[in-house]
Parts: structure tokens; sequence; C-alpha cells
């Protein structure tokens, strides 16, 4: 079973699996802000689930390549969102700041949320 780490925790789950659907179910803290409530739930249309990736996942799709293609995201940019990604394999998941999560100061990583140690 592939495994996701992300904001301290690592996750089971089966290959195939949304990226986006593990992380809330697990507790994950994947929206900034008021894209808490503000999101398209899954549809891949508002861009606010953007994570940084490092491991086997689908490719990118063109629901997930538009989005990012624009403002205030950029194609160039090494994000995803989550809602369009499929786990293939171990993955580990680093999120930014920025209601879209676009920034450039990170939020929380793989292994912690942002001035955590890394405490289970």
């Amino acid at each position: 079973m592939p495994k996701v780490s992300a904001q301290g925790k690592t996750i089971e789950c089966n290959r195939g699996s949304n990226l986006r659907k593990i992380l809330l179910k697990n507790g994950v803290e994947l929206y900034n802000g008021k894209s808490k409530l503000i999101n398209c739930r899954g549809i891949g249309s508002c861009g606010t689930c953007a994570v940084q990736i490092e491991g086997d996942v689908s490719l990118v799709n063109w629901r997930d390549r538009t989005r990012r293609s624009l403002p205030p995201h950029s194609p160039t940019k090494d994000l995803r969102l989550a809602c369009q990604t499929r786990i293939l394999g171990d993955v580990r998941v680093t999120k930014f700041e920025g209601f879209w999560g676009q920034g450039s100061q990170i939020t929380w990583t793989p292994e912690a949320k942002n001035g955590d140690k890394g405490e289970k």
C-alpha cells in the first residue's frame, strides 16, 4: 500500500486513491485561511488545494494544467492540485502559504506543520 507523508502524518492508502480525499479524511489541513470554506470541493476549478508533491502520482490532467496556468498560479511552479491527483506509490506532500497555496513560504512539510517539531 502506498504511504502519504503530510503535515507530520504517515497515511496508508490504496493505489489510485485521490490525494485530496486521503488528506482531508486523515485531518491534514489542506486549505489555507478562508479557502477552507470557499473551495470547489474537488472539481479542479478553484486551485486552492495546490501542493508540492514528491513521489509516484498520476500524470497531470487537463483540469490541473488549465487551472494552474491561470493567476495567481504559474505553470512553471512545481505544484499540483490535490483534487486532481491519484496516488500511485509513496508520496511526500508540502503545502505553501497563500489563499491558493501559491506562496513561497512553507505552511507544512511532510514531517510537520510549520513551527512543530514533528511530534505525532
